[in-house]
């Protein structure tokens, strides 16, 4: 065969493969479609990865408190400390940015930002419910489809404070959000100065992603939704003893947690215990004697698991107080609480006040 006519043959060869190579079906990379579970891509396998069933199981779940380096930012090594130890001790599920948390203190690029971090780190460890609710509808809508993007389990949403709404309108603001996924009412009358209203709740329990209430009236009002089949969580530390064993509610949403997790999970699964409910109550007095977080800030730092870093208006309790908790420490055990450090009294100098940040 001549030279000329073996090019040409090649010539056609190398033009078949090449047509065949475009017209063909292009199919991605592997490792681009491999699942991910703490990174999904679409939005709609976000909403899908938690079922509400999940969240509503939940007996324990932390509002974890959101430590501070001294320039007023994220101490994350800090917080990454305190969710594990969370986790190690048995708790279910935290809130992130929640009133604890001081996510009313926090720009919502730090709040999604929070959410996404913890649940990139811990996510298949625990249940990340990001607090997105706010006072605007728009808002609301917005982070809860962030929160929901970059991984949370389920959201917690307010009823909006201040510039309070009618009845409608809470139904309204309420529907606007919970289309979006697992979702958990918060009714706390004392923050935003209007009760959410039990013939809101059950009319918004029709939907299929409301997986319950966290309830802070008292337990009366628990018993009235455990009833009619409704999944309540206690607000009150002080209360939820009772609500967990008495009154029918799933567990607590829990400050005290953050420092003694151990003891707050005997208190929701090891049966009536009222003799561990009263050896509590005095930390839980103590950590409420002055607006929620202030304590808990106050307590941690005392610890030694965080900085005596405040983001402003918030300030430590006075000395006395402070002592009063060494001593509280001392009763219940210091082996009950997180940390590894002496409880100290600290001076009033050794906390920093960030005002901006």
């Amino acid at each position: 065969m001549s030279s000329s006519i073996t090019n040409c043959c090649h010539f056609y060869v190398e033009r078949a493969r090449t047509t065949n190579r475009r017209t063909a079906t292009w199919k991605s990379p592997r490792a681009a479609v491999i699942p991910c579970i703490h990174l999904p891509m679409r939005s709609n396998e976000v909403k899908n990865r938690t079922f509400v069933e999940d969240i509503k199981k939940l007996r324990l779940i932390t509002a974890i408190k959101t430590p501070y380096l001294p320039d007023g930012r994220f101490d994350l090594e800090a917080y990454d400390a305190l969710v594990n130890l969370q986790i190690e001790n048995g708790v279910e599920g935290v809130i992130v940015g929640g009133t604890t948390g001081e996510g009313q203190l926090m720009s919502w690029d730090e709040h999604i930002m929070l959410i996404g971090h913890t649940i990139n780190c811990f996510g298949g460890s625990i249940k990340v419910i990001g607090n997105t609710g706010s006072n605007s509808t728009r808002e609301a809508i917005h982070a809860t489809e962030q929160g929901f993007a970059v991984g949370m389990h389920a959201a917690l949403h307010i009823n909006p404070y201040y510039g309070k709404t009618s009845i409608e309108g809470l139904i309204s603001h309420f529907d606007s959000v919970l289309p979006m996924g697992p979702t958990i009412i918060y009714n706390v009358p004392s923050r935003t100065g209007q009760d959410i209203p039990p013939h809101v709740i059950q009319t918004l329990a029709k939907s299929p992603n409301l997986a319950g209430v966290k309830e802070c009236v008292g337990n009366d009002r628990v018993e009235q939704y455990t009833s009619n089949g409704l999944v309540v969580w206690s607000g009150n530390d002080d209360e939820c003893h009772d609500s967990r064993w008495h009154h029918g509610a799933t567990g607590v949403i829990s400050v005290t947690s953050n420092l003694v997790p151990g003891l707050m999970r005997e208190l929701m699964f090891g049966g009536n215990n009222p003799v561990l409910n009263s050896k509590l109550m005095p930390l839980v007095e103590w950590l409420f004697h002055e607006p929620n977080p202030i304590a808990l800030n106050t307590a941690l730092a005392q610890l030694g698991v965080v900085r005596p870093v405040f983001r402003l208006p918030y300030v430590p309790l006075t000395k006395a107080k402070r002592e009063e908790f060494v001593k509280i420490v001392e009763k219940i055990g210091r082996e009950n609480f997180i940390g590894e450090r002496d409880v100290q009294v600290l001076d009033d100098n050794d906390f920093f006040f960030v005002g901006r940040y």
